[in-house]
């Protein structure tokens, strides 16, 4: 069984020790180190190149978002696992589009939160059960107001990602909201275009934008 690396990133000592405890009780973990500060979490990941980073949302200096952000982009491979208290609607879209792979709350059990390090380390998206729950109400929420008479030839889920073309996101920013691949976003951009007659993504706006979309 291969050893899953993790970083720890959070500014609570006390935390911190928690976590290195449960990872130590582990057999498949191992913390390979810890930071107190988003700058030191940035710094940290670029040289030890762990598998999973667990992220705080809130941290001196810098916040978890922009660390997270700052290393997915240096280091794509590495996985982030956003591990706080706040469950608010936009704190977990903000960490989505930064590119976290997982939320989970700091409340979780142990063994959910080992589930979740496991699951992020092999490249899946986890939630925790109350954030998955807000997520999926956002996206029934978010189809039950597109127009359905709107574009009869797309599916739902190209209307769906129409609609956030129409209000400007970009392949990586719907890949992140709809929780899929960008290359499944890219394969769905292209139905779009072809179904719609439409050249780019600006005709596509314009379409969609005078049909009410974005």
């Amino acid at each position: 069984m291969d050893t899953i690396r993790v970083l720890i990133a959070d500014d609570h000592q006390l935390f911190r020790d928690g976590l290195k405890a449960l990872l130590l009780s582990a057999p498949d973990t191992e913390v390979v180190g810890e930071a107190a500060t988003g700058t030191e979490a940035i710094g940290m990941a670029a040289e030890s190149q762990p598998d999973v980073v667990l992220m705080d949302l809130q941290m001196p200096d810098m916040d978890g978002i922009e660390a997270t952000r700052h290393i997915v982009r240096t280091s794509p491979h590495i996985n982030v696992l956003m591990v706080t208290m706040f469950e608010d609607d936009s704190s977990v879209f903000a960490a989505m589009r930064a590119g976290a792979r997982g939320y989970v709350l700091k409340g979780a059990k142990h063994d959910e939160m080992l589930r979740a390090i496991r699951a992020v380390s092999s490249g899946e998206a986890i939630f925790s059960p109350s954030v998955a729950t807000r997520l999926m109400s956002f996206f029934a929420a978010s189809r039950s107001v597109l127009p359905e008479e709107v574009f009869p030839e797309l599916t739902d889920r190209e209307r769906e990602v129409l609609n956030l073309i129409a209000r400007g996101d970009s392949n990586a920013d719907i890949a992140n909201a709809l929780t899929i691949s960008v290359k499944t976003v890219r394969n769905h951009v292209s139905n779009i275009f072809s179904k719609l007659q439409v050249a780019d993504r600006a005709q596509a706006v314009i379409r969609a934008r005078d049909a009410g979309l974005g």
